[in-house]
């Protein structure tokens, strides 16, 4: 199973929910948007909640070459 991670890094608002919610693997960056600490995943783990806790849906999930989130 491969899980990949795309974020529309253009479109972030920097509001942090994803770094609240999964820190593992989301970090704020200098600019002030998020930023994927890792792209491709073993487990989900939180990513799910920080897809799904983004105000402007930028955080796409993708497993085995299918978009989940």
């Amino acid at each position: 199973m491969a899980i990949k991670i795309e974020l529309d890094r253009e479109n972030c608002i920097g509001c942090g929910a994803c770094t609240a919610v999964c820190p593992e693997n989301w970090e704020m960056a200098k600019d002030g948007k998020s930023k994927l600490k890792k792209t491709s995943l073993e487990k989900m783990g939180c990513n799910i909640e920080a897809a799904e806790a983004c105000p402007v849906n930028v955080i796409h999930i993708i497993e085995d070459g299918k978009k989940k989130i």
